[in-house]
């Protein structure tokens, strides 16, 4: 019984998860016009909260923020490259805090966000 009890628990996991995925999918889809795009949109994404984690990480310990290739360069930032797809990453910084931007440089598209950014709040917009 109990085995019973614990597949079906699995299951309803399983099934919110895959639920989520899709709404995920479906969400980054209306954002970029096709599949590749949306790829890149989310790989953006994540790429911003990375930075913006290693931004802060670097802020803990040097009490300062800095520039991406600094924190390549410390190891903080894993992400190598300032682009993904057609999106070009820059980051601007002061004593108090810090914005990074992707911003779109390919072929004209409507559903491709113009910009993308993060800052010290963790909030990508």
């Amino acid at each position: 019984m109990a085995r019973v009890v614990g597949l079906i628990g699995l299951l309803i996991v399983l099934a919110i998860g895959g639920y989520l995925y899709i709404q995920q999918a479906k969400s980054a889809s209306k954002e970029a016009g096709n599949p590749r795009q949306a790829v890149d949109v989310v790989g953006v994404k994540m790429d911003l909260v990375n930075m913006a984690q290693a931004e802060r990480g670097y802020y803990a310990r040097e009490g300062k923020y800095t520039s991406l290739d600094d924190l390549r360069s410390s190891g903080d930032l894993l992400v190598r490259n300032d682009r993904r797809g057609f999106y070009t990453y820059s980051a601007n910084f002061t004593d108090s805090g810090f914005t990074i931007t992707a911003t779109y440089s390919g072929p004209p598209n409507t559903d491709a966000p113009a910009s993308l950014s993060v800052d010290e709040t963790m909030q990508v917009r």
